[in-house]
């Protein structure tokens, strides 16, 4: 019977309400039937938690392959060209980049055109990015490039490898590939997963934490360690390829140590090819809206250094160095080494949220310029599918690229199918046309490389941009640059991150404290120091503070208050005691003279009575209180009778918070200065009862909705008290007590 009422729930999906009433009418029944009550409620809400009704299933699948909702409204007439041109634009481009980006992970060239095609066609069923290209990018390959020489250095690879016969050399450097091959494979795997658990668990959000300053910064210095790991290649010199801190500085000293060995035959290949890269590249940015597509100047070099290196034969006539074999065909799918994972741990966390903030970042800009959506979760999904995926067909770490994105979009690429198509073209080349490449110099690899990172070093304007915008900005910048320029990427990174989080406690404990005032005729407030016109109101006070109230700001937040408003408690409260002090001593003093007169017994005229009268009145007037000794025993008063706290900015309070917004307004209160607190929001409210902050000496009624109410009411409030004087305010406090 439990079973049927359970299925009569699970049919009745769009009424959760009628279901349970069933439910629980018929479970009565397994009272007498002897059915355990409790197995049948676990059972019935545990059906509620996990059920799926078709439309939510259908939901969860779109969001998964974003390319069931696209594809079958593709238009073929208005798109499929624009995404023929493009794809095959990007394409071109993408085969010379993924053979040089190969060289940064240190890796062979043909893993370079795996990783140019396994990820990029697997993310046109994933993603959700219709103009963004991915694949091979320069920092995501540096930052691979770095761990797989630090977990495989060539001193290792030559302390365990004992050859006597020097034709074994080819055999050293293909056990040394075949290792790095692996840490990358490993690499990818694992920050695949990372992406992918951080996707299912919605952590889209932590791009955030990598702010524009900050990218800008960590990937202009990627470009100093690209372009040093790249000199070697330009000048045809042999040196060992370094990795962690100091690593720049290492990398020039070895170059420079041999730059008389420098191959003149590979440095003119070299300069040549920079030369004409950067002539086409210019040449595209001046007349980019007359020519219907970009010239493909980095295919074009590559067919000419090839075809120049096969006629000359470069390689036996100059011994330039050259890409070497490319095997023709996939290779067959293999498992990455799992025991590498302790090691590699902490680099796949930095290369998996660098490599999602630079993808789901482009993604935006494209997003919003041609009015779309995309989804960061689902970014994260892709990208984690790509490389892990990709890591069994020997691919390593991808993310977007700049350069070919923009490609991409500018050559009229509408949807996911001009990425497919840019992958379909890598196909072919390492299925059919592959072991053409082979002659291809090293040298032009890396001038592509180098011709490629104009874009980043141009990113050194903002440090113009920054000093005269924001100094803390600037802070992060240079932070950023530094510490992966010197420490590394991965330690400069974390470095980095660090630091932006030191400079948001900075700014919750350095905030802008103001005082507001009423522009004429509104309900508006500002501040009084920017704008001339605002005024304030006799005897109010209007703080603010442009911060939320919590353990780490909260004194400074009492001493702004007041600096600000001119009325401290403390002093007010201090000069009373002085004040009380001091009349009791002279009272006392007049009375020790009194005795003293009173004492001495002689005669006096009758024209002296007036004299000692007078003395009788004096004294009298110090001891009963004339006016002006009154007036001189007077407590400190302030001419503040109400202070009105904003809490607009406000956006959460802790328990130290509370205490000390409690502690300000009872303390303002023993000098006779109301505290209000306006626009006050809900979440705020909650954590203040939460905090058991209201009772009896602090009401809700000090809570307004908004600062023009609570001027409002400490208007009537203050007239009131004004037409019903009260006692307190004409006596002296020392008299009362």
């Amino acid at each position: 019977q439990i079973s049927a009422v359970l299925s009569q729930f699970l049919y009745a999906e769009e009424h959760l309400y009628a279901s349970s009433v069933i439910f629980l009418h018929k479970v009565k029944l397994s009272y007498h039937t002897g059915i355990n009550i409790w197995s049948a409620s676990v059972s019935f809400f545990l059906l509620c938690l996990f059920s799926c009704s078709s439309k939510k299933a259908k939901s969860h699948l779109y969001s998964f392959l974003p390319i069931l909702k696209w594809l079958p409204r593709y238009p073929v007439k208005e798109y499929l060209l624009g995404d023929i041109i493009s794809g095959i634009s990007t394409g071109v481009m993408q085969l010379p980049q993924g053979l040089a980006y190969a060289l940064l992970a240190a890796v062979p060239p043909v893993f370079g055109l795996y990783s140019s095609f396994y990820p990029v066609f697997l993310y046109t069923f994933f993603g959700t990015s219709k103009h963004i290209s991915i694949g091979t990018f320069a920092v995501i390959s540096m930052m691979v490039g770095g761990v797989a020489v630090r977990q495989v250095p060539d001193e290792v690879i030559s302390v365990g490898y004992n050859s006597t016969n020097t034709t074994d050399a080819s055999d050293y450097y293909s056990l040394r590939d075949d290792k790095r091959v692996q840490v990358a494979v490993t690499l990818a795997f694992l920050s695949g997963i990372i992406q992918l658990c951080l996707g299912f668990l919605r952590f889209g959000f932590v791009a955030i934490y990598l702010t524009e300053p900050l990218v800008r910064g960590f990937t202009t210095a990627a470009a100093v360690h690209v372009f040093t790991s790249q000199l070697k290649y330009l000048l045809g010199v042999k040196t060992s390829r370094y990795s962690g801190p100091l690593s720049v500085v290492y990398s020039l000293a070895a170059v420079f140590s041999k730059i008389t060995t420098t191959n003149i035959a590979a440095l003119i290949v070299g300069l040549t090819c920079i030369v004409l890269l950067l002539i086409g590249k210019e040449i595209n940015l001046r007349f980019k809206k007359k020519l219907p597509v970009p010239i493909p100047m980095e295919i074009i070099v590559v067919i000419i250094g090839t075809g120049v290196s096969a006629g000359m034969n470069l390689t036996e006539s100059y011994g330039v160095d050259v890409v070497g074999k490319i095997p023709q065909g996939l290779s067959a799918p293999a498992v990455p080494e799992i025991q590498l994972i302790p090691a590699i741990f902490i680099d796949a966390v930095a290369i998996a949220i660098v490599g999602f903030s630079m993808a789901v970042s482009m993604a935006k800009i494209f997003a919003l310029k041609h009015g779309y959506t995309i989804d960061g979760n689902q970014e994260l999904i892709a990208l984690g599918i790509c490389n892990s995926v990709g890591s069994f067909f020997q691919s390593f770490p991808i993310t977007c690229s700049m350069s070919r994105s923009l490609v991409q979009e500018s050559t009229g690429g509408k949807t996911q199918i001009a990425g497919a198509l840019s992958s379909v073209m890598v196909l072919l080349v390492i299925v059919a046309i592959g072991y053409l490449f082979e002659p291809l110099p090293q040298t032009v690899l890396a001038a592509i490389v180098m011709v490629n990172l104009k874009g980043m070093f141009k990113q050194f304007g903002d440090v113009a941009h920054f000093w005269r915008t924001s100094k803390i900005e600037l802070a992060i910048w240079v932070v950023a640059f530094v510490a992966s320029l010197f420490l590394g990427l991965d330690y400069g990174l974390l470095t980095a991150v660090a630091f932006a989080m030191i400079t948001v406690i900075y700014r919750t404990q350095r905030p802008q404290y103001r005082i507001l005032g009423q522009i004429p005729d509104t309900d508006i407030y500002c501040d009084v120091e920017e704008y001339e016109e605002v005024k304030e109101y006799p005897g109010i006070k209007i703080f603010q503070a442009n911060t939320s109230l919590y353990f780490a700001n909260s004194e400074s937040y009492t001493s702004a208050l007041k600096k600000k408003t001119g009325v401290d408690p403390c002093a007010i409260l201090a000069a009373r005691k002085k004040a009380q002090k001091k009349h009791a001593r002279e009272v006392k003093k007049a009375n020790k003279t009194n005795d003293v007169e009173a004492s001495v017994k002689h005669e006096i005229a009758n024209d002296g009575l007036p004299v000692n009268g007078k003395f009788a009145y004096v004294d009298a007037g110090v001891q009963d209180g004339s006016p002006d000794e009154l007036e001189h025993f007077v407590e400190p008063k302030t001419n503040i009778h109400s202070l009105i706290l904003d809490f607009t900015p406000v956006n959460f309070v802790d328990s130290v918070g509370a205490k000390t917004l409690k502690s300000v307004i009872k303390e303002y209160k023993e000098v006779g200065v109301c505290v209000c607190i306006a626009s006050c929001s809900g979440p705020v409210m909650n954590e203040l009862t939460r905090l058991n902050f209201f009772d009896n000496t602090v009401t809700r009624e000090l809570l307004f909705h908004s600062i023009h109410d609570a001027v409002l009411a400490c208007q009537v409030k203050d007239r009131s008290a004004s037409q019903t004087p009260d006692v307190n305010i004409c006596i002296p406090q020392v008299y009362i007590n």
